[in-house]
């Protein structure tokens, strides 16, 4: 007769393992990232036209970081700033498919040692080791190293429970025999699915699969159709990533899951065609068994690398492929050719993955500085030549540079909760006054049409050595611009060097057209009128410099 404690105890401390299980995991993601997030921006950027590299950063990048999701969130953003190409984004998640394999291997490892003090005991600890370093350690650094340690030790903690869970239900004979009957491969690759989807975490659903399996809870077979189905489920991240962004994100996300339901598809194939031709005599988990003989943790673990290894292998030729498929099945989506402001580079689901958060808001703010200085050039054009065909852009341009400082003020704030390393820290803290540096210089360039309105209400114009000066002025800031973007962009100190010294060549020239303005009214040429809408501008100019070194100027602190 089934005990009705027993059963519930048996399910309250599997959902508790699997609650530790997940925030450890994510403990360890958040805190590797902050540790590693400048060498995973470097590592990225080497994606070049090798595919073969592409598979070696998304495994390396997932095994660091410990997070498929987390590094296919990373790659989604990169595809939406243009720094990866679709097919490069398609073999970074091969290999991000094959980094996660390394969470089943650790947690076959710990359950080993049973009869003695058992791996899981020894990996436990490492959660109290890593507790008393972040409590104690005044360095960040050591904070962060304690955090992944307190994850590492957590992972076995909710591994522990969830295998004591499994015995629990492994002793209830009507449990086992309820399983028992669950023997199609398709329906076990669809619970598969449907419960990581519901977790979020194919490397917890894998953890499962193998405390069953080494329970007796359910056969090796039916683990490995189990872990089949987490690969399917685990893209449930990525669509939800890829729904929120655009239409080259909405692509990475469906060649993610295209690529995964392929992989099934092969497997489950090949499992057919061994049950029919050798009469149910060989099975993935007779092979596996004979491969790796009374180590069930150890066989399950083996088939998910060498499934997600092999997939990879069939997929790598067929990249092109994919990645068409993809763009024919999703569409390009209207909603992108709206002229609605919106964000180019960021969305809420980044928020979830700092490291990219922090890049992607660097790239939204560089575009944010580009508008700014078109507005710029727009308004000297209006007001030189008196031409208003690129009025209309410029209110646009405007809107959307009010737009942009608003809404990256709020992702700011919202990113300065995340965990993130020292030097994101800092350049966080900057972001905010850049912003509001690059909106005021869009404010003085809407002042700059002004007052070509003013003159076009006189019915008056700038004389041509007014022209020729204002020209030289807007030179002089393209150039102050061109210096100091490459200076925020690279850290380049020489860069911000040069643009000093342009600054100071803009505050003179300001000086320089003041005085002739003053000599033309002399000699008539300039009347009362039009000479303070020239002063004015030349005053907005060096005002519109001095934001653009203000932004320049951030990299000091960093």
């Amino acid at each position: 007769m089934i005990s009705f404690s027993s059963v519930l105890t048996a399910i309250l401390t599997l959902m508790a393992g699997i609650g530790v299980f997940l925030v450890a995991c994510q403990m360890m993601s958040t805190h590797l990232e902050a540790v590693s997030s400048k060498r995973l921006k470097q590592l990225f950027s080497k994606t070049g036209k090798s595919k073969w590299l592409g598979v070696g950063i998304g495994t390396v990048g997932t095994a660091a970081i410990q997070s498929s999701g987390a590094v296919t969130v990373m790659v989604i953003g990169f595809v939406n700033v243009g720094i990866l190409s679709l097919a490069q984004a398609a073999t970074i998640i091969y290999g991000a498919n094959i980094g996660t394999t390394v969470t089943a291997q650790l947690v076959a490892l710990g359950m080993f040692g049973k009869n003695s003090i058992s791996t899981t005991i020894i990996f436990a600890a490492f959660a109290g080791i890593g507790a008393f370093m972040t409590l104690f350690s005044k360095r960040n650094i050591t904070k962060q190293v304690g955090g992944i340690l307190t994850g590492f030790g957590m992972l076995f903690v909710g591994l522990s429970m969830m295998a004591n869970a499994m015995d629990e239900f492994a002793a209830l004979d009507a449990v086992k025999q309820f399983l028992a009957n669950i023997n199609n491969a398709v329906l076990l690759v669809l619970v598969g699915a449907i419960l990581t989807a519901i977790i979020q975490s194919s490397s917890v659903m894998t953890s499962i699969a193998i405390t069953m399996v080494v329970s007796g809870l359910v056969t090796l077979d039916q683990g490995i159709y189990l872990t089949m189905g987490s690969n399917i489920g685990s893209c449930v991240v990525a669509i939800i990533a890829g729904v929120t962004s655009g239409t080259s994100a909405k692509r990475t996300a469906m060649i993610h899951l295209i690529f995964n339901i392929m992989g099934v598809a092969i497997f489950m194939l090949i499992g057919f065609l061994l049950r029919v031709t050798t009469g149910n005599e060989w099975t993935f988990g007779i092979l596996f068994d004979r491969m790796f003989p009374s180590a069930p943790q150890i066989q399950l673990a083996m088939f998910h690398t060498i499934f997600n290894i092999s997939t990879m292998l069939v997929a790598m030729p067929l990249t092109n492929a994919l990645v068409n498929l993809a763009c024919r099945i999703v569409k390009e989506s209207p909603e992108e050719k709206s002229d609605e402001p919106h964000l180019r580079y960021l969305n809420e689901q980044m928020l979830s993955t700092p490291v990219v958060a922090i890049r992607q808001l660097k790239a939204e703010i560089e575009n944010m500085a580009e508008l700014a200085i078109q507005n710029f050039q727009r308004s000297i054009h209006i007001i030189t030549t008196m031409d208003y065909s690129e009025v209309e852009q410029f209110r646009k341009t405007e809107i959307l540079l009010n737009y942009l400082n608003k809404e990256l003020v709020d992702y700011s704030v919202k990113l300065s909760g995340k965990s993130l390393n020292s030097f994101d820290q800092r350049y966080l803290i900057t972001t905010i006054r850049t912003v509001s540096d690059l909106e005021r210089i869009g404010d003085y360039a809407e002042n700059i049409v002004e007052y070509a309105d003013a003159l076009k209400g006189q019915n008056a114009k700038f004389s041509d050595d007014a022209v020729v000066e204002i020209k030289k002025m807007e030179q002089l800031i393209v150039d102050l611009y061109n210096e100091i973007m490459l200076a925020y962009h690279k850290l380049d100190h020489e860069a911000l060097e040069r643009a000093n010294m342009i600054e100071d060549s803009i505050d003179d020239y300001t000086d320089q057209m003041e005085q002739n303005h003053i000599e033309r009214l002399v000699r008539g040429v300039c009347t009362p009128s039009v000479g303070a809408e020239y002063l004015s501008l030349a005053q907005n100019s060096e005002r519109v410099a001095d934001h653009l070194t203000n932004v320049g100027k951030t990299i000091l602190n960093l």
